[in-house]
């Protein structure tokens, strides 16, 4: 049995051909593997190690996420595995070798393994920050962010790694930027995860800092240190904690509240009714890291059950194909998400969850 790979784009000047000796053998479990070859020619050796990576780093990747084998002499390479997988695998393969001009980032082996990364043909808006490779890495990426550029308040709920906060402040950077707004406005609640630190030292600006350092390390690392001092200075930055904001009317400003998962109802309709003419607001959080108390409910959750539907509110939804930190934390997420683990210390807010233990081991978790 035989197939034919699909043909590179024609405006691209490496020419491949490709052969494919295809051997279909059934395991032991009743499985059906398919042995896949494959030969890139005419060779390219700067192509072959950019696919295969750093200690073929890019292919042991690929074979823990789609449980294959891959072999590679030079130009040739087999892929061995479930009939389904080997196939997806060899395509992937293909696809890497195209954009295999430059060395491969071993994010971008993960988002394609995700199989909802960006094109790079795809039309994403250009921002104006420090970054000028800044673009949504996968589909559900450039839906968030094309919900802040349509809406005047946007939630975006998703798990660890991503790109919620980082995201809104370049948002919010190309908007100062380009004058639609005056200014940037921070904030988050001061509730630590699990440990209570005490009381910090400093003014108010220093005891909020080290609740808003993710935010600070964005704004570094997309407008520079210098720009972002100089920023605070003149006040186009504003740092401002969440308890603080109550009677305020934030106009013609880009407003970011983070750690939303950590409000309580209250304070979360104190915080979306601040907002002013020409302002928009971006609210980032994370249901799964609540740190209110188990009894209290969190005001994200409830706004999330009370917003929707509204108009002009965007709600939008990240998951753990979207992480673009290291690729344990997908997995990290799905484990602890999976429809099977028992919570034995659930949440007033949460969903009733129905669970089968036995009273014994209930009183042994207890």
């Amino acid at each position: 049995m035989g197939c034919r790979p699909e043909s590179l784009h024609s405006d691209r000047l490496l020419a491949v051909s490709a052969v494919f000796k295809n051997r279909l053998r059934t395991s032991s479990q009743g499985i059906i593997n398919l042995i896949l070859r494959h030969l890139f020619s005419p060779p390219n050796n700067t192509r072959l190690s950019h696919l295969c990576g750093p200690m073929d780093g890019h292919l042991r990747s690929i074979e823990a996420a789609l449980q294959v084998k891959i072999a590679h002499r030079h130009e040739q390479f087999k892929v061995d595995g479930a009939k389904a997988q080997a196939q997806r695998a060899m395509e992937l393969l293909q696809a890497m070798y195209e954009i295999a001009a430059r060395p491969i980032e071993p994010r971008t082996v993960q988002l394609m393994l995700s199989g909802e990364q960006m094109s790079d043909d795809s039309q994403s808006p250009a921002l104006k920050t420090r970054r000028q490779d800044l673009k949504p890495r996968t589909l559900n990426q450039a839906h968030y962010m094309d919900c802040m550029n349509s809406h005047d308040i946007t939630f975006g709920i998703g798990p660890a790694g991503t790109g919620k906060t980082y995201l809104a402040v370049a948002m919010a950077i190309d908007a100062l930027q380009r004058g639609m707004v005056q200014r940037i406005v921070l904030t988050r609640p001061a509730v630590e995860a699990g440990e209570r630190l005490g009381y910090l030292p400093g003014d108010m600006a220093q005891k909020i800092d080290p609740y808003l350092r993710p935010l600070h390390d964005a704004l570094y690392d997309l407008m520079g240190f210098e720009a972002v001092q100089k920023a605070f200075e003149r006040q186009a930055i504003e740092v401002a904690p969440l308890a603080f904001m109550r009677g305020r009317t934030l106009n013609t400003a880009f407003v970011i509240l983070d750690e939303a998962q950590n409000t309580t109802p209250e304070q979360m309709k104190m915080f979306l009714t601040r907002i002013g003419f020409g302002s928009k607001a971006v609210i980032t959080g994370d249901v799964s890291q609540i740190d209110l108390p188990s009894t209290q409910v969190s005001g994200l959750i409830d706004a999330e059950r009370v917003l929707k539907g509204v108009e002009g509110i965007a709600l939008c939804r990240l998951t753990s194909a979207d992480v673009v930190r290291h690729p344990l934390v997908a997995r990290i997420i799905d484990a602890y998400d999976a429809p099977g683990r028992i919570n034995l210390y659930p949440r007033a807010d949460s969903e009733p969850v129905r669970v089968s233990v036995s009273r014994s081991a209930a009183k042994r978790a207890r």
